[in-house]
């Protein structure tokens, strides 16, 4: 009698916890990396190297790569349709975003315009240039850096109305060593978690791991 009751409670054990440890990786938020002006995929080695150790699969980190001189209303939708895919994918009901440089404003656009915001748990802004950086007047040539010129047209649409709609979390990493984003405050927004880090340079938030992981921990709360 002893031994068929000690079964029957390994068996209730095994159902109730194995449901458990399922739920709990399903319920993974998967994390798209959006690079800045000139950048690519390659940006976020570092970034995806910070997140595995704190338990993410490559199959929940996603990178998204755009025209970095076309048009940014344009790689903004093709955002909209990279977080499509990779909700397909993962069945996951939203994801969270890891912008660096000209992708916040991609970002951004995305989230705002696009009603992006419904489907972003946490956007997460490196050196973002939310509101512009005059170093883009170097390279007015292309559509984007007209674009990411403090009072464009694109900028002036962008940051009307709130700046962090919707239940998404905001939070933003930026420093006045950086260098490129001018002034260094453009990357702050109204509304997000903004985080003055001490002196870091514009491309040195990519390996910032100190940064990366304070990003990871940010995803989730």
């Amino acid at each position: 009698m002893r031994r068929i009751l000690a079964i029957l409670l390994a068996t209730v054990t095994a159902v109730v916890v194995v449901p458990a440890v399922r739920a709990e990786a399903a319920a993974r938020t998967p994390v798209i990396f959006v690079h800045g002006y000139t950048g690519s995929a390659s940006n976020w080695t570092t970034a995806r190297s910070v997140f595995r150790a704190g338990g993410y699969s490559d199959s929940e980190l996603f990178a998204y790569e755009y025209n970095s001189y076309g048009d940014n209303v344009t790689n903004a939708r093709g955002l909209a349709s990279f977080v499509a895919q990779v909700r397909s994918r993962t069945g996951a009901a939203k994801v969270d975003i890891v912008n660096h440089s000209m992708g916040g404003m991609v970002s951004l656009w995305y989230v705002k315009q696009l009603g992006g915001a419904a489907n972003v748990a946490h956007l997460a802004s490196l050196a973002g240039a939310n509101h512009g950086t005059y170093a883009a007047s170097a390279c007015l040539v292309f559509v984007t850096c007209q674009q990411m010129l403090p009072g464009s047209a694109f900028l002036l649409t962008l940051s009307a109305g709130d700046e962090t709609p919707g239940a998404t979390r905001y939070a933003t990493w930026y420093s006045a060593c950086d260098g490129v984003i001018n002034p260094y405050t453009s990357t702050v927004l109204s509304g997000a978690t903004n985080n003055n880090v001490a002196c870091e340079t514009h491309i040195g938030f990519l390996g910032n791991t100190s940064v990366l992981a304070a990003v990871r921990a940010f995803m989730a709360t």
